[in-house]
């Protein structure tokens, strides 16, 4: 099977495994060194893939660049934050969360498009560990939603938004942007596995990441809500980064007295990591159905 290993670009040796070499359920108590140069490896062939795929670059890259722009000039004359300031400066660390979303439906996609052509399957007949491929898959998100980040700081920069409190408190801003990247990526993974079928889970993520942007303080800030629509924008998991975002970068959009408002930063790391801590088991477990 060395045209697996080629296949799979995972570029190691261990692709000539056969058939009846060891199975991958085996292999997961080879160490965590090897753990980690199996998941490095699936990183690169992920990585790889992306690159050469240049029309979802554009696409991925092109729709929070065009919601700056609309929303930003087309809305923006007729909005103004609940503490003034200019709207797009407003509305630029919303579209910073909103891409982090959306990219949930690039990771199930791309993790059910190798599930339905039996790369698992693959996997199973080579000595590699049982996490490269998830490991692989969160690790390659990571990496373009860092390079999604520096497209949209400079996008952000270009249509007139900018850092106010310094480098550092912006760079934790990106910090825990990436960080709900983190445990969007698993809520993908876990759908990937779930519904194992590219069509289906292109299907399922839109109905699960729209009213999670309508219903966040991305566009309108939760205080101009009725009451009970803004309460649920407030608890929404994307509106804590996005409020604790523009608190780092110095942005308008502070408005509100409630608990929520008042300990964004606190409720920004939660969230991802209480998501992280229900969904990734979750993926494991039906991770290891497959592969057992």
């Amino acid at each position: 099977m060395s045209g697996v290993g080629v296949d799979l670009g995972l570029g190691r040796a261990g692709g000539t495994a056969t058939g009846g070499g060891p199975r991958l359920g085996g292999t997961a108590r080879r160490g965590p060194r090897v753990a980690v140069a199996d998941g490095l490896a699936m990183t690169r062939r992920n990585m790889a893939q992306l690159a050469r795929s240049p029309e979802e670059i554009s696409l991925y890259f092109s729709l929070p660049i065009l919601f700056v722009l609309v929303f930003g000039y087309v809305f923006g004359s007729g909005m103004q934050p609940p503490d003034g300031g200019n709207y797009r400066e407003f509305l630029v660390p919303g579209v910073f969360a909103m891409t982090m979303l959306h990219g949930m439906g690039a990771t199930a996609t791309s993790l059910a498009f190798d599930i339905s052509r039996g790369v698992v399957d693959r996997f199973r007949a080579m000595p590699t560990a049982r996490s490269a491929l998830l490991v692989g898959r969160c690790l390659a998100d990571q990496l373009r939603a860092l390079l999604e980040m520096v497209a949209l700081l400079v996008c952000g920069l270009l249509v007139g938004w900018e850092w106010n409190r310094g480098l550092g408190r912006a760079l934790v801003a990106v910090g825990l942007l990436l960080l709900l990247r983190m445990a969007i990526s698993w809520i993908g993974v876990y759908l990937a596995l779930l519904l194992p079928n590219p069509d289906v889970v292109g299907v399922v993520v839109f109905p699960l990441a729209f009213p999670l942007t309508a219903l966040s303080c991305i566009f309108v800030a939760p205080e101009l809500m009725p009451g009970w629509l803004g309460t649920i924008a407030e608890w929404n998991p994307l509106s804590a980064t996005v409020a604790a975002s523009r608190e780092l970068f110095g942005n308008p959009g502070l408005g509100g007295d409630s608990w929520v408002a008042e300990h964004a930063l606190l409720l920004a790391v939660a969230w991802p990591l209480a998501i992280i801590a229900v969904f990734a088991p979750l993926a494991v477990r039906r991770y290891q159905r497959l592969t057992d």
